[in-house]
């Protein structure tokens, strides 16, 4: 990607903007685009500015983050979206990543996580703090069958991976536990993908949650 990575910044609280803004703009291959300070002005920038990446707080004016991603992902935007919080909001996790996000992060991750963080968001990757991903876990182990249907054509060892990555393992650890080599790994992990119509590691946990494959008891 020449021209590296496009950055929105949508936060209320201008001097936490200004942070972000000499952190993404002082490291190489990365650039803010544009700002928002509130939700309903991250929906119309993001349109019109086409980031590859907008970094979105939770709690602002007018229409919340969520509410915003919500909107984004419905009109099939190609930006990946990491939302930032202060809060560790777990009623809310599950809705911003079925929405579409890539990503959950607190506002407290140090600057080298949060760089790491876009970059990996801009790549497809999931972005999830590992605490987050565990309360998931929880939350949805024993919640019940999954929708049916919904691993129609997916394989034995595809189901496997899956697993995995539900319950929060990285493609390294995938590896080790299943005695696979990275790229047998990475090419199931692209027909997962393909079967589930899914444009990212995080929507493939989002898969593998509603198909009750997050019972850590497996």
């Amino acid at each position: 990607m020449t021209a590296g990575i496009r950055v929105l910044l949508a936060d209320d609280d201008h001097h936490y903007r200004a942070t972000l803004r000499t952190l993404v703009d002082s490291t190489p291959a990365l650039s803010v685009v544009a700002e928002a300070v509130d939700g309903q002005d991250a929906v119309d920038r993001t349109i019109a500015h086409s980031p590859d990446v907008v970094l979105m707080d939770v709690r602002m004016p007018r229409m919340d983050g969520l509410t915003a991603v919500e909107r984004l992902g419905g009109q099939g935007n190609g930006a990946r979206i990491i939302v930032l919080t202060t809060f560790d909001l777990d009623e809310y996790v599950y809705r911003v990543l079925r929405a579409g996000a890539s990503g959950f992060l607190l506002k407290d991750t140090s600057p080298a996580r949060l760089l790491d963080g876009i970059t990996a968001a801009a790549a497809g990757d999931a972005l999830l703090a590992p605490t987050v991903t565990r309360r998931l876990i929880d939350e949805f182990t024993g919640a019940g069958p999954g929708r049916p249907g919904r691993l129609d054509g997916v394989t034995p060892r595809e189901c496997e991976v899956l697993a995995l990555i539900t319950r929060g393992l990285s493609n390294h650890e995938s590896e080790h536990h299943l005695h696979l080599s990275r790229g047998t790994v990475k090419t199931h992990i692209g027909r997962l993908m393909a079967k589930l119509h899914a444009r990212d590691r995080a929507q493939l946990v989002i898969a593998g949650y509603e198909s009750g494959l997050a019972d850590t008891r497996r």
